[in-house]
């Protein structure tokens, strides 16, 4: 099953640098982009957030957005991009998100959420889905819960990831929504019983491959957040332990050479050291020399005219 072990989407973080490197550490997990919004799709530079790179399948595109025929056309751009999935953001607790009426807001409205996933899912082919909270603000019953995802479902959505917290949308910020509303995976397992036809991928704070083997004792995937950021190195054991498929037989220092290739090719076509050293900051997390990884290319990737030589510095520090 795809949905089986992901990486979420993480607004300024997984962007295609990112996808790229955890292509080397896993080849099985599903992937996403950072959420888009229509409107960057519909009247911005719509190749610049739509291209990835062949090696990033399986891919999901996450859209933010609430008008149905907005979407509609996104998903149909996206398509012809070749991502494998389509998925909506119901989740984003985001003033800016808000804002624009999208996000977790959405979950106040479940008629207008099935409307958009009707749309879409008469747009393309692609699965879609939606990432949602538990609840917001005071509709957090969990028969409001049950009412959304029964709304949302009979438009056509087979696949829930459901971040396992509710979301307060006023007097907390994005950061304080991921860590003090209490996690509630009881509710989660719940949903996966009382929706047996549906496809439950539970996410927030899951942080190891022993806990990822718990939550698929009871629901269908597990969805992975800012700890693939923080300890990349806990995705090498995802493709064997969950997938049945060869692990990984690299090392660290040669996961680095491989994404070295990338980042040389990458900077002959414009692109700037510091926006993808920033992503492999954590490979060396717990190890001797980490810290001094971390300091190396923070301090000089971000020069002008940086390059590979950077990263090649900076893995000396580790191995010296």
């Amino acid at each position: 099953m795809m949905h089986r072990v992901s990486i979420a989407p993480m607004l300024d973080w997984t962007d295609r640098h990112f996808r790229f490197f955890m292509r080397l550490i896993t080849r099985k997990s599903l992937l996403y982009t950072e959420m888009i919004t229509t409107g960057a799709i519909l009247h911005g530079d719509h190749h610049r957030h739509l291209i990835f790179n062949p090696e990033e399948h399986p891919i999901t595109i996450q859209l933010g957005g609430s008008e149905p025929e907005k979407l509609a056309q996104s998903a149909r751009i996206a398509t012809d991009y070749g991502y494998d999935e389509i998925n909506l953001n119901v989740g984003c607790p985001s003033d800016r998100v808000k804002t624009g009426r999208f996000g977790a807001c959405l979950m106040a409205e479940p008629d207008l959420v099935a409307e958009c996933v009707n749309m879409m899912k008469q747009a393309t082919p692609l699965p879609v889905t939606v990432k949602t909270r538990l609840g917001i603000d005071n509709r957090d019953s969990y028969e409001e819960l049950c009412e959304f995802i029964t709304k949302v479902a009979t438009a056509g959505c087979r696949t829930f990831i459901l971040h396992a917290r509710k979301a307060w949308l006023n007097g907390l910020s994005p950061k304080e929504n991921r860590e003090i509303p209490p996690l509630q995976y009881d509710w989660v397992y719940r949903i996966k019983k009382d929706f047996p036809d549906l496809a439950i991928i539970i996410n927030g704070g899951i942080k190891t491959c022993k806990e990822i083997e718990h939550h698929l004792n009871q629901v269908d995937g597990v969805m992975i957040g800012r700890e693939a950021y923080r300890n990349p190195w806990l995705l090498t054991e995802v493709d064997q332990r969950f997938y049945g498929e060869p692990g990984l037989q690299l090392t660290r220092a040669e996961i680095v050479e491989r994404f070295i290739d990338y980042v040389d090719d990458q900077i002959a076509k414009g692109a700037q050291l510091k926006h993808m050293t920033r992503h492999i900051l954590g490979l060396f997390q717990g190890q001797p020399g980490a810290r001094r990884w971390r300091r190396y290319l923070s301090e000089n990737a971000h020069r002008s005219n940086a390059d590979a030589t950077v990263i090649r510095k900076a893995l000396a520090t580790v191995q010296c």
